[in-house]
């Protein structure tokens, strides 16, 4: 299974997000958790995050980018959901070997991600503490797929962004789906 946590404070009024979203929301075994409608007081089910979690082979972030970071509420499941004694720790092995993709948008464009850009760095700094978080509780971190200039992105090119997302998450399905043994036909042999 995939499990995407979609974190937009906003998601009606989203463009770039919605779309990637929306992209994938029908692929066979893929499961999303819009955080923000799931939890609009910051009531987290604990319990049906961890649950969710480990059914999961591969989990995604995908939220807008504030102020170089996550949104609030993606960072209070993390604190919340990523418990000491489950996520990390003595005993803490549920999130052990699980991938792990970061799929951020960002309203700059690549280029205000250079050291002579707006933001003097590149955009890969900012994805230290996420990074760091997903290989402390032991999971595998992917390449991430950030898109940029959500703001002024074309049509097209934010077209083109959701099919790449799209295509991403069909090849991991392919090769990590589990071979689930023959089915028997109605003459009771092996189909």
């Amino acid at each position: 299974m995939i499990l995407v946590i979609y974190a937009h404070p906003y998601p009606k009024h989203s463009r770039a997000s919605r779309r990637l979203a929306d992209a994938v929301r029908d692929l066979p075994g893929l499961v999303m958790h819009s955080l923000y409608d799931r939890y609009p007081d910051f009531d987290i089910d604990i319990a049906a995050e961890q649950a969710a979690l480990t059914k999961a082979k591969l989990v995604v972030w995908l939220h807008p980018v504030y102020w170089y970071s996550t949104p609030g509420l993606l960072k209070h499941w993390l604190d919340k959901v990523f418990a000491y004694g489950w996520a990390y720790g003595p005993g803490g092995v549920a999130l052990r070997d699980k991938h792990c993709l970061w799929v951020p948008t960002t309203g700059g464009d690549e280029a205000d991600y250079r050291a002579t850009g707006m933001h003097e760095q590149p955009f890969e700094s900012f994805a230290a503490p996420l990074k760091e978080t997903a290989r402390f509780c032991g999971m595998q971190w992917e390449p991430p797929l950030p898109l940029h200039g959500a703001h002024t992105i074309t049509d097209t090119a934010l077209d083109d962004a959701a099919q790449i997302f799209r295509a991403r998450l069909m090849a991991f399905s392919a090769l990590h789906v589990e071979q689930s043994p023959p089915t028997a036909s109605r003459s009771g042999t092996p189909s």
